[in-house]
């Protein structure tokens, strides 16, 4: 599509943009999510949707399309003509409209326009080049369950060193006569010297074995004093108190067009009418097309310079527009 481009361009930058006697894209920007149970996180960005209901002219598509395509700016508004039309008769014959990297619309049951997004496009920019983040979870043992059982092998090694020294105070005993008692004693002393030995090296063993256990704690509870740094991180129960400070938004951009005039004097003319009804008329700069354009007003909020052009395109002038644009 040849304006879908456009379109596309204007969504990064507005909230707003409407394509004249068809409807308007709208932008919601969403916080940073997470998804439960894939453990994902997904960058901020801005949803976007449709309203069928917005058709009138606000003059942003038309003077963006005309400045970019080296046109005029009546050339640009029968150029959006051309391309509702050929969406409209797409429509009404059951075809989808599909608008690269905004989405496609097509028509319900009840001759509804319903528009899918792309979800794939996020028009953030404060979000461009982030992507959705795979995390895995980290599973927790406590630290009471590591130190019960590290305790039990060195229950096993104090019972194998008493059953040795056991043994060992034991075997001297032997009743026997004194003339033959001389060549048992070699192999008494023999097997008291092995025993002993064999003690020593159970000892060994067992100093050795509680040593790498009380290191293998010790490193436990460093990785669990980590991820409890880390937690802390991320969930800080009682953070400090935020200070919300109240700054007073300056910025107008939403204005009521009553005209745009070539000759200077008309601009004149109606910027006094429009003064003298009590109106805050303003004369603009003159444009990219040569014409001075005069404004009802400027407003901070959308919904309030939308509300006043309805009410002066009933009772007053028809052809009022809504320019949407920082001054």
């Amino acid at each position: 599509m040849k304006i879908a481009q456009h379109i596309s361009q204007l969504l990064y930058r507005y909230q707003c943009v409407m394509v004249p006697g068809f409807g308007a894209f709208l932008t919601e920007t969403q916080s940073a999510q997470m998804q439960q149970g894939t453990h994902t996180f997904f960058p901020p960005k801005k949803l976007l949707s449709f309203n069928a209901q917005i058709k009138n002219n606000d003059g942003l598509l038309a003077n963006y399309i005309a400045r970019h395509e080296n046109i005029s700016y009546e050339e640009a508004v029968v150029m959006i003509q051309h391309e509702v039309a050929i969406w409209q008769s797409m429509l009404d014959t059951n075809q989808a409209v599909t608008l690269n990297n905004i989405g496609f619309l097509s028509l319900n049951d009840d001759h509804n326009i319903v528009f899918s997004p792309n979800t794939q496009k996020n028009y953030l920019a404060e979000s461009f080049g982030l992507s959705a983040v795979n995390v895995e979870a980290i599973e927790r043992i406590a630290v009471e369950n590591l130190l019960a059982a590290s305790e039990q092998p060195n229950t096993v090694f104090e019972r194998k060193v008493e059953v040795v020294q056991d043994e060992v105070a034991e075997t001297p005993v032997i009743a026997m006569d004194t003339q033959k008692r001389r060549p048992y004693l070699h192999y008494a002393a023999v097997l008291v010297l092995a025993l002993a030995v064999t003690g020593s090296v159970g000892y060994n063993f067992f100093q050795t074995q509680v040593a790498a256990e009380t290191l293998q704690v010790q490193n436990e509870v460093q990785r669990e004093v980590r991820a409890k740094i880390q937690e802390a991180t991320f969930f800080i129960e009682n953070p400090i108190p935020s200070v919300t400070l109240n700054v007073r938004d300056t910025k107008m951009p939403y204005h009521v067009v009553a005209g745009a005039f070539r000759n200077v004097e008309n601009a004149d003319k109606i910027f006094q009418k429009l003064s003298d009804a009590g109106y805050k008329s303003k004369k603009l700069e003159v444009n990219n097309f040569g014409l001075t354009p005069v404004i009802y007003g400027s407003f901070s909020s959308y919904t309030e310079a939308y509300k006043l052009m309805k009410t002066i395109q009933k009772t007053d002038n028809p052809d009022a527009w809504l320019l949407i644009k920082e001054l």
